[in-house]
């Protein structure tokens, strides 16, 4: 027996006077209407209602039951209303898991814009190294996905890719030289992650490939912002994503350096655990991301820096 139908019927009873007139309501027949106020009365053991061929009357238990029911039946309607709006009202609150890098010089400049537009939605970003697959404790896992096909069992969007390219500040170049072939590099100070020893070039225009092995660079370091730091204070010349140098670039307090070689590039993908059952907060925050950063296969922050690399598809692209 459904016992939250059974109590809906039961009201309706009473509400209309008759089981017909409860019937016409839900378009149920009478027959139906009556077994199940009969299997109501069954499960609970007591009379709820005195039947007469003139009228229906409430028993004791009836009166006290009915009072109850009102009550359950409007903090199920509550409950299910909720539910509802959070499915189709973007409001409560969003986990996010991202790379610290993409939080700090992306999501943080684009978020004031996402508030604006939905107020009721809160952010809880965890941003603790990188992130390569779906994590199901949070609502929304933004990957970088380098070298690899897109694999695994959640629902993606690409957001852009990003290419990684060489740059240093102008006032270096100045005094050091503006390389115009990776060979010419090996002279100068580079900034690199740790465990890289070699770094492979490919030329867009010309099809040359150049793997660089440099000497001991002037700074190793697994930490994307200390490497842009140090660029940007002119430490050297430092291999970064484009989306960190975006700002730097459009305001030349960065310059790209080899703007015809290609190192490597990046995939990104703003990932769901599952499609079934998102809520509404979800679904406009991958909206906003895909809108905001194009969605497509290219890199929007070196085409907003004027920087785009000319030639084919960067290798490693996703």
């Amino acid at each position: 027996m459904d016992r939250l139908h059974s109590m809906r019927v039961f009201t309706r009873v009473i509400d209309n006077g008759s089981f017909a007139g409860a019937a016409r309501e839900l378009n149920l027949s009478p027959a139906v209407v009556t077994r199940l106020v009969a299997d109501l009365e069954e499960h609970l053991g007591a009379r709820l209602i005195n039947r007469t061929t003139r009228r229906l009357s409430l028993t004791d238990i009836g009166e006290v039951y009915l009072e109850r029911v009102r009550s359950i039946l409007a903090e199920v309607d509550d409950a299910e209303a909720l539910a509802s709006t959070a499915a189709t009202e973007p409001r409560g609150h969003l986990r996010v898991l991202s790379t610290p890098a993409f939080a700090a010089h992306q999501l943080a400049k684009h978020l004031p814009r996402f508030h604006a537009l939905y107020p009721k939605v809160t952010i809880e970003l965890s941003a603790p190294g990188p992130v390569e697959t779906v994590d199901e404790s949070f609502d929304v896992s933004l990957l970088t996905v380098t070298g690899r096909p897109l694999d695994g069992d959640f629902v993606a969007r690409r957001l852009a890719t990003s290419e990684v390219i060489v740059c240093a500040a102008p006032e270096y170049l100045d005094r050091c030289g503006r390389p115009r072939h990776p060979r010419e590099l090996s002279g100068l100070d580079a900034m690199m992650p740790n465990s890289m020893r070699e770094v492979p070039f490919e030329s867009g225009p010309a099809g040359e490939s150049w793997t660089l092995v440099p000497s001991r660079p002037v700074l190793a370091t697994t930490h994307i912002d200390t490497m842009y730091a140090a660029a940007l204070h002119g430490l050297g010349i430092a291999g970064l994503p484009s989306f960190v140098v975006e700002d730097a670039l459009r305001e030349h307090a960065l310059e790209r350096v080899l703007p015809e070689w290609r190192l490597f590039s990046a995939g990104l993908y703003a990932a769901l655990p599952t499609r079934k059952h998102v809520p509404a907060r979800t679904r406009v925050f991958v909206d906003f991301l895909v809108e905001t950063f194009g969605g497509e296969d290219r890199d929007p922050w070196l085409v907003s820096a004027g920087c785009e690399t000319v030639g084919s598809q960067p290798s490693g692209a996703q």
